[in-house]
């Protein structure tokens, strides 16, 4: 079976993320995609650590990258690009990251219906198989149709 080829627009779509003020403080980057899945990173910066004792990341960056992989995974398999707004995010943290690392996240949009998009992402370091932590995620599709109140 032929792999599906990603949207024409999505290098635009994943550059527009990139440029949002959280994903560029943060310094997230993209580092894979094909149909229905995408892989960022999170490099490691001093200024993101939680606990100055382990040198631990904060949870709140790890959520931000997780979020913005999950939502960048549904433009890998829409014919245009829309606004989406993340409904639900769950996390399940497994381990603390190892200091002075990069974190990368892996999200798969598993279901795309009309109105919403379902995803699932585990956050690694090394290894995806030694997850920092699994999630899933609800995003509803076209949240912005150009209409006045």
């Amino acid at each position: 079976m032929a792999e599906k080829a990603l949207p024409g627009y999505f290098g635009e779509v994943m550059a527009w993320f990139e440029g949002l003020p959280q994903c560029k403080t943060l310094g997230l980057r993209h580092v894979a995609s094909e149909a229905g899945k995408v892989t960022l990173e999170l490099p490691f910066q001093e200024a993101l650590i939680g606990n100055p004792e382990t040198r631990v990341v904060h949870g709140g960056a790890v959520t931000t990258l997780i979020d913005t992989a999950s939502g960048t995974s549904l433009f890998t398999l829409l014919p245009a690009p829309e606004a989406i707004a993340t409904l639900d995010l769950r996390i399940d943290y497994l381990r603390p990251a190892k200091p002075d690392a990069p974190i990368f996240c892996t999200a798969e949009c598993y279901r795309l219906t009309e109105h919403i998009a379902f995803t699932r992402a585990t956050a690694y370091q090394d290894d995806i198989a030694k997850p920092v932590a699994y999630a899933v995620a609800t995003f509803a599709r076209g949240t912005s149709h150009g209409k006045e109140a």
